[in-house]
């Protein structure tokens, strides 16, 4: 049973991304994600400015005057939220743990996409996948999903990309958006993440901590691994550490960067100390202009 604190915490959360989805977005999102075809609505009396070539000849012969077929697009889309919840996303040393950031994102697409009638699944994972929320529509849906990105306690702590992009390619058997929101610490996956690029409309959102850029000059400290738990004791008052941290992170980064751009993939970069509306707004404008 859910505390009352963390109750209110879930709700006033639920209440601030269903808003920022309804007031910020409204539009973007629709306009970004096109359905995959279109399909036969009504007719109606023509009307200047109307194409002709969506003339009814049939029905403007039996009424003598000129009649238009009227199309809608097939909208309904099916969003997949591939969410990770493994020990390097309980970090945080601004506004927020990684792991809040995810859950913001998470909630904002899970309300847009339900505004525009789509549904939204998610796959909840660490090591492997922890857990399987079936795509459905609903604010009821929404909620549900919300709490458990909360509230689930994962079974493991390692991560895991390989696995959840596989476990994806066998459960989503048609056509849909996916959102990878991870801090992509993994490597090993690019097999699986072309075949989902290729299957699916697959969007990478990396979740970043600005402590994790660059090792602050603190002396001696000691520093545990979230995922391994292993602990190690490190001087970082050595410029040669911070020199060689620093261009790790770069270089995992660059790689992340440059696989995504060979197969295709948007990539987003948030942090803890960053916003969320102005990356996610230019990514729905960029894929709006590419249509």
């Amino acid at each position: 049973m859910l505390s009352g604190a963390l109750l209110r915490k879930i709700q006033r959360f639920h209440f601030q991304t269903k808003r920022l989805a309804n007031d910020l977005f409204a539009g973007q999102y629709e306009s970004a994600f096109r359905g995959r075809g279109v399909e036969f609505s009504e007719v109606r009396e023509y009307q200047p400015g109307d194409d002709i070539r969506t003339i009814d000849w049939n029905v403007s012969a039996r009424f003598g005057r000129p009649f238009v077929k009227v199309f809608h697009e097939e909208r309904e889309l099916t969003v997949m939220l591939l969410l990770d919840l493994s020990g390097s996303n309980l970090f945080g040393t601004r506004n927020k743990f990684k792991r809040d950031l995810l859950a913001e994102v998470a909630g904002m697409l899970a309300f847009l996409a339900i505004r525009t009638n789509d549904k939204v699944g998610a796959i909840l994972f660490s090591s492997g996948v922890e857990k399987y929320i079936p795509p459905k529509k609903g604010a009821s849906h929404v909620w549900r999903l919300i709490k458990e990105v909360f509230t689930y306690e994962p079974q493991d702590l390692t991560t895991n990309l390989d696995s959840v992009l596989t476990y994806l390619n066998r459960v989503a058997k048609r056509h849909a958006i996916v959102f990878l929101i991870s801090d992509c610490m993994d490597t090993g996956f690019e097999k699986s993440l072309r075949l989902t690029a290729r299957k699916h409309d697959l969007i990478v959102i990396r979740v970043s901590d600005p402590a994790e850029e660059e090792l602050p000059d603190v002396g001696l400290v000691t520093l545990r691994d979230p995922e391994t738990g292993q602990a190690a004791l490190i001087n970082t008052g050595s410029k040669r550490l911070r020199e060689g941290w620093r261009s790790y992170q770069k270089e995992q980064a660059a790689y992340l960067s440059d696989l995504l751009k060979r197969v295709g993939v948007d990539l987003v970069e948030l942090s803890t100390d960053g916003p969320v509306v102005e990356p996610l707004t230019r990514l729905f404008d960029a894929r709006r202009r590419r249509l």
